[in-house]
């Protein structure tokens, strides 16, 4: 008898005894979410609408947490409670003035340590800031902002710009979010590993050793993780899991193809000493650190992978087509490039630190942009112990406590009546200044002990290509409205971003 058609014969019976054992577990707990304008079921909770609604998540919670009076709204389910909220003051509350009480918690890093096993964006306590430390150094380095200067402008000028070159003059459509991931990984990977994958050249995109499986594998095992996340069973992974069908199958080949290709990096690594320009990759920092087995390294290098090309290439992607929609914001960029060309008396084709710097109103547009479709567009943590938020929610022992940054951008509370129109001048003074938000109130970047520390890398890398593009090419956007997002662990446009381009006169 086949073994798999046995198992799968018995999953309709390993699912009814597992979801009773979590009900009874569930009755134990006397205090219940609160919730505004969802009707509850008995027994199972929530579930009817979180299953009418599984396909459009995002913009579902977003439309109660907008109606709700304190911007909050609470879940129960079948052996699950937690809350969503997009009120400043929780989202201070848990990530800065009472972090310690919302760690990640074991649920969540165990839904996620195939993938990310322990690595930094996946793990709390000492685990957790070792590898803060490490590339808190790192990234606070001059010598890194001046690596990760030079490799942008070395990865647009001979990669990316003769690739957009070219479609411009053959009047072909080319897909801007496909070319800034691979261009966002190449730049991750030599600075996190010192490797060059060179996936923006035909060779090393489509050659015997290319990485477009490993990149193709490394997209699959975040959906397929980052949907045990949204399933309506928090523990329904673990059944198919070990029945090993489904998305949980799927997931087990990507991993295998992304740990084998970091694996090889790794063990490439330790048979040579990797230095650039006189400083060591970050790889390099955290195997002189201490003492550290192969997985452990694994880990540091699959979650920077993820943080450095993920995040970046989907708001970078946004960003791109956010703003080539706006013609009069276009032209206020291309004039701001020209004035900061002048100020810096550049006579070069590349911006230096402190031109960017000087772009406040590209810095403001992206950010802008970031504000509407942020790259991050939900995060996930745990209650350690029973707590009360500010607007006066009760939080239990065990519960999920989830922030919604896409929501917080759509408050008329926090951006006013225009809080849907993109409007980069919110972020300018009256000197056309670029002026910060508090983060918790804008917690693109994340905020409080776990600030996103490559904010910096990422608008170096945003504002350069975005710069880069716009000076030299008209940019026609094929398809109307606003495109389809995919909510992951980042938000990438479905379908990808096709455009034509055409070379701007002068």
């Amino acid at each position: 008898m086949n073994i798999s058609i046995t198992l799968q014969s018995l999953f309709p019976g390993l699912v009814f005894l597992f979801l009773l054992y979590l009900y009874s577990k569930n009755q134990l707990s006397t205090k219940k979410p609160t919730i505004h304008g969802l009707k509850s079921y008995p027994i199972i909770g929530h579930l009817p609408h979180i299953i009418r609604n599984s396909h459009r998540i995002l913009d579902w919670t977003t439309e109660i947490l907008l109606k709700s009076p304190t911007h909050t709204m609470g879940f129960s389910t079948i052996g699950s409670s937690g809350i969503f909220t997009a009120n400043p003051a929780n989202v201070e509350h848990m990530l800065k003035l009472n972090s310690i009480n919302y760690p990640k918690g074991e649920k969540s890093i165990s839904m996620m340590e195939d993938f990310l096993g322990h690595g930094i964006f996946n793990s709390d306590g000492e685990v957790w800031k070792w590898q803060r430390k490490t590339a808190s150094f790192e990234f606070n380095n001059k010598s890194m902002r001046n690596f990760v200067i030079e490799t942008v402008h070395s990865e647009i000028s001979n990669r990316l710009l003769p690739i957009l070159n070219q479609a411009a003059e053959e009047g072909v459509k080319v897909d801007l979010q496909d070319l800034v991931e691979r261009f966002t990984f190449n730049n991750i990977c030599r600075v996190i590993t010192g490797e060059d994958p060179a996936c923006l050249t035909e060779e090393g995109f489509s050659g015997a050793t290319s990485v477009k499986d490993f990149i193709a594998a490394f997209s699959d095992a975040q959906n397929f993780s980052a949907a045990r996340m949204l399933v309506p069973f928090e523990h329904m992974w673990r059944i198919k899991k070990f029945l090993n069908i489904g998305t949980e199958k799927h997931l087990k080949k990507a991993l295998s193809i992304v740990h084998g290709y970091t694996m090889n990096i790794i063990r490439s690594h330790k048979l040579k000493t990797m230095e650039l320009d006189g400083r060591q990759d970050m790889l390099s920092r955290f195997m002189s650190n201490k003492d550290h087995n192969e997985v452990e390294l694994r880990d540091v290098v699959t979650n920077f992978i993820l943080a450095g090309r993920e995040t970046t290439s989907a708001a970078l992607t946004w960003a791109l087509w956010q703003i080539s929609t706006r013609p009069d914001v276009v032209r206020k960029i291309i004039d701001e490039i020209k004035f900061v060309r002048t100020l810096n008396r550049s006579t070069s084709e590349t911006f230096n630190f402190d031109g960017l710097r000087d772009m406040n109103y590209l810095h403001a547009a992206i950010t802008e942009s970031m504000r509407l479709h942020p790259a991050v567009a939900l995060e996930k943590v745990s209650c350690k112990e029973d707590d009360v938020m500010p607007d006066g929610t009760f939080v239990g022992k065990g519960w999920f406590v989830m922030y919604s940054a896409y929501a917080m951008g759509r408050l008329e509370d926090i951006w006013g009546k225009d809080c849907m129109e993109f409007k980069p001048e919110r972020w300018l003074n009256e000197n056309g200044v670029f002026k910060p938000d508090s983060p918790f109130r804008y917690p693109v970047f994340h905020a409080g002990p776990r600030m996103c520390l490559g904010k910096e890398m990422a608008y170096i890398q945003m504002k350069t290509v975005v710069a880069f593009v716009l000076e030299r090419f008209q940019i026609r956007v094929l398809g109307e409205g606003i495109p389809e997002h995919l909510l992951s662990f980042t938000l990438k446009m479905k379908g990808g971003l096709p455009v034509q381009l055409s070379k701007r006169e002068n």
